[in-house]
Order: C-alpha cells, then structure tokens, then sequence
C-alpha cells in the first residue's frame, strides 16, 4: 500500500471536489485566523457520574470565549475509530485521514528538518525497556532525558546492515527518527512496538517484496541495537512505527491561499506543518513562548497553527489532576491570544485522550469556534458534556477549515 493515494484516479473525488471548490470560492481578505490545539484535550471521568479532566478544571476564559462563539464536538476520523496525532492533524488541516495516510515516521523526520529523499523510508522510534526475557517493561524507557536520548542514539548510529545507508536522529526523551536510505525499499511494515507491555517486541514483516527488503533491514537494526544498548540501563531496547516514504499532498497555501505559520514545541507537529508547507517558527519550549511567538509574527500570516502538548502527555500518563491543570495552563493564555484580535479563533483537540485510558481515544473532542460572524448557541462552558448541545453539532474535523474560512469572510457565494 503507497502512504498516501494522490494521483488523480487514486484521491476520493469528494475530497478534491472539497478542494477545487474551495480553490474557486476562496477570496482575498485581511482576516487572520488562529487555531489553538490542546492535543488530547477530550476525556472521561474516572466514575460513572462524575466530571471529566476539562469539566473539573477551573477555564474562565474559554467559557467567556464559548458564551460570545459557537461549540460542538469534532470527530478526527469516523466515530469509533480512535486516531493518531497524525491522522487528527491532518483532519484540523481540512486533509481527509482516510485518503492521506502518512506514516509517523515521515513526521517526526520533518518535524527535525531531516532532509527526506526519494529513496528514503522515514521510521518513528521509541527507546523502551526490555527485561531479562525480552519482553517489554516500559513502552518509553522510563522517558528518559534529552541528554541520556542522545547517548543512546550515539550508540545506534554504530550500527551498519549492509546494502543500505541508515540514519539515526535524536527527537527527544524516549523518540528518535530511523531513516533508511536505499534502492528498492518498501514502506508497507507493520510497527514492531505491540502497545502493550509485558510481551516482546513484534518481528518486522513486509506486505510485498520491497516492504519485505526493508523488514529485513529494520529487524537487523532492531537485534543490533539491543546489543549496543546493554549497558544503557532502562534504555535498552528499540521499538519502531510509522514506516513511510516522502509523499506528495497539496500546500496549505495551494488550497486555502493562506500564508500559515505553526507555532510547535514537539518535532512530530513542526513536522505535520511542514508536510502542508507551513513556515515552522521558533517558539523555544514554553507556552508563554509560542504566545509571544505568535504576537511577533502576527503581521507576517493570515493562519496561526498553535499546539499545546500537555494536556495529551498527562492523560497518557494516566495523570487526571495533572491534565486538569494543563488545561488550567492553556486556559490562561486565551486572553493574550483574543488581545491579537483574531477575526476567527478556534480551540479544540486533535483526538481525546482520557487519563481513565491512559491513551487516545475514539470519544468526539470538544471545539469551539469563535468570531463576529458566529451564530451563537446558548452554550456557557467549554467542555465535553456542554459542547454536545453546541450549534455546531457533531461534525468530522476534516470541515472544521470550511467554516474557519467561511467565517473569515474568506470563501464567495457558491452558485447562481
């Protein structure tokens, strides 16, 4: 299977309808549109009856925002099927995850400026911790520092297979970027991280003959690198995902005309933005810091993509009253963000990630959309359980950009 179908019999015609006609409607205009992310940001309670993470957390600000706009619950991908922060990305950025299927691997690689050639098959990797059976007992390592992630990619670029050229790249704490550079590599193999503990790693297979050559590379890799890692404590073993090439897919700019900037902490998203032709701007690693970023640059692009991180990190972690106050934290820096007069500011998630779960989720996410143009909707709190009864409804992400632009003055009649 390619990563992504982009030829013009192989892209779902409703989707490049979608495009083409935003192509045709789209109009200039002085409009800036921001979209924060608070990745994760749905959850559960822990009991039947009780509050989820974003209902306990005190949120003034996103509840003043919600009460002037508009609200509803957004589905990444289709109900029930729970997505990656991929797939749920590419859906906020108005690209259908059903037919844009990008493999992690070219993200992360992106996302460190790596430059990704056609001969290259791009792998996320996690350092995780094997026990005397070899079988998994931490999926991360124990999410070990930058420092001790460097110390251990140092030791995997040692490691040669024959035939091929391999690169290894820090990302932080427990993830890396395995690039294999070679003639005739496939990218259709499965992960070998299981997601789950307690089991060991999964072998390497590919689905044709160029997937199967790179297999059997990656499973080398993989036995190499357990030996190079012996003495790395916690941080001895390797899983890998997300196995991709370099795809082909329509700028940000192509389709909506938008000079769009991104506003990340983490690789993996500066990645999703560059993959859309995003300019990638450098906001240090705070939240305070992707604000002013966004102030310093705010008369150089009409589109703002800010992603909040924490309030995922802490939910897979399982942490309910840490997610509360990530929430808490990314709610205080809503009134910085409306202090830039935003002509549509929209808030929401790429998935849910319920700290009762301890991973992503299939639950809709809360989002809200706020502009003079809305038609508001009675709603008075930004959370899952009020955002049900929002105007919006419960609607795929993949149009969440429609009514951004729509609401920007940015999109013309349609029609006679």
């Amino acid at each position: 299977m390619n990563t992504v179908r982009h030829t013009s019999r192989g892209v779902n015609s409703i989707l490049m309808n979608t495009h083409q006609l935003i192509q045709e409607l789209r109009e200039p205009a002085a409009s800036k549109i921001v979209l924060l992310v608070a990745d994760g940001l749905g959850g559960l309670p822990l009991e039947t009856g009780g509050k989820t993470e974003l209902e306990t957390a005190s949120t003034p600000n996103l509840d003043a925002l919600v009460r002037d706009g508009v609200c509803g619950l957004s589905t990444p991908v289709l109900p029930g099927i729970t997505p990656g922060s991929g797939p749920g990305h590419l859906a906020l950025f108005g690209y259908d995850p059903l037919e844009y299927r990008i493999g992690r691997g070219i993200l992360e690689a992106l996302g460190i400026n790596f430059p990704v050639g056609p001969k290259d098959v791009a792998i996320r990797g996690n350092f995780c911790t094997l026990g005397a059976d070899g079988k998994i007992t931490d999926r991360r390592a124990g999410r070990p520092s930058n420092e001790k992630n460097a110390a251990a990619v140092a030791k995997l670029r040692t490691i040669q297979v024959p035939g091929v050229e391999l690169f290894v790249e820090p990302v932080r704490e427990h993830r890396f970027v395995v690039v294999i550079r070679g003639d005739g590599l496939g990218d259709a193999v499965n992960d070998t991280d299981p997601q789950a503990v307690g089991v060991p790693p999964l072998k390497a297979e590919g689905a044709d003959p160029a997937s199967r050559k790179t297999a059997d590379v990656v499973n080398q890799f993989v036995a190499k690198a357990v030996e190079v890692l012996k003495d790395e404590g916690p941080v001895n073993g390797v899983t890998l995902r997300g196995f991709a090439k370099l795809p082909k897919i329509a700028t940000f700019e192509e389709v909506y005309g938008l000079k769009a900037a991104a506003i990340a902490v983490y690789p993996m998203y500066k990645g999703l933005a560059r993959l859309v032709g995003m300019d990638i701007l450098d906001p240090g690693t705070t939240l305070k810091g992707q604000v002013e970023t966004m102030k310093k640059a705010w008369k150089d692009h009409d589109f703002f993509f800010l992603h909040y991180k924490y309030t995922d990190s802490t939910g897979e972690d399982g942490n309910f009253p840490a997610k509360v106050q990530m929430i808490e934290k990314f709610d205080a820096v809503i009134p910085d963000i409306q202090a830039l007069n935003p002509d549509v500011l929209i808030v929401t998630g790429d998935h849910s990630t319920p700290s009762k779960m301890k991973s992503h989720s299939w639950h809709p996410v809360p989002t809200l959309l706020a502009a003079d143009t809305c038609r508001t909707d009675g709603v008075e709190h930004f959370n899952e359980s009020a955002c049900l009864r929002g105007g919006l409804g419960q609607f795929q992400a993949k149009h969440l950009m429609l009514l951004a632009m729509a609401h920007a003055g940015r999109l013309g009649k349609y029609g006679a």
